[in-house]
């Protein structure tokens, strides 16, 4: 009997070592696969499936990896920087003029943008009493003062891109096209409380002192 069961405990250590000897086996294998899947991978990235610069191919008719811009491409950099358009300044001046003609359009574009981004503080008709005025916030001068009306485009344009006093720089909010847009209805808001009859057009000025007489 007891020989029996020396024997049974002799075949159990025999089997385990056998399975223990087939998980190292096993587990060398594994790692042999790793490292080598690890070698493919790093030679593909040292030999990437690309063309170098100036580099011959069949693949296009004149043999040339290399290809010619598309036409009207500007690269990165090479745009003409426009400082009269993009910061208000001719000269390192602030622009006494628009960058291009002021159209109803842009006007239009122009009072949609205030009413979103300035009238809240200089309520929309320009006079500086908008809406966080009245709720204590201090009071920003009326577009309608001699000032500000003798004031330049750039000024404007500038006062939009820097922020001035108490207001803060809007130039990450309002692209430079939409602040000269809102620039060119401030003139017209101006324009409008400061107006006389001789800027009223000729077919219009009749109507006008038509329904003033009445």
């Amino acid at each position: 009997m007891r020989r029996a069961a020396l024997a049974r405990v002799a075949l159990a250590r025999v089997a385990l070592a056998r399975v223990a000897l087939a998980r190292v086996a096993l587990a060398r294998v594994a790692l042999a696969i790793v490292a080598l899947s690890g070698l493919a991978c790093r030679q593909d990235m040292h030999d990437q499936p690309r063309f170098e610069p100036l580099e011959a191919t069949p693949f296009f008719a004149d043999g040339r990896s290399s290809r010619p811009r598309v036409p009207g491409t500007i690269a990165r950099g090479e745009r003409e920087y426009d400082a009269h358009f993009l910061e208000g300044r001719v000269n390192g001046e602030l622009a006494t003029q628009f960058p291009a003609p002021v159209t109803s359009a842009m006007l239009a574009r122009g009072r949609e943008r205030y009413d979103a981004f300035c009238a809240a503080c200089h309520d929309r008709a320009g006079t500086g009493r908008g809406m966080v005025v009245e709720r204590g916030l201090k009071q920003p001068p009326s577009f309608h003062v001699e000032r500000l009306r003798q004031a330049s485009p750039g000024y404007f344009f500038d006062v939009i891109t820097r922020g001035f006093g108490a207001m803060y720089d809007l130039a990450d909010r309002i692209p430079p096209g939409d602040r000269w847009a809102i620039v060119a209805y401030v003139r017209a808001l101006q324009r409008s409380q400061n107006a006389t009859l001789a800027d009223v057009p000729e077919a219009a000025r009749a109507r006008l002192q038509a329904e003033a007489g009445k």
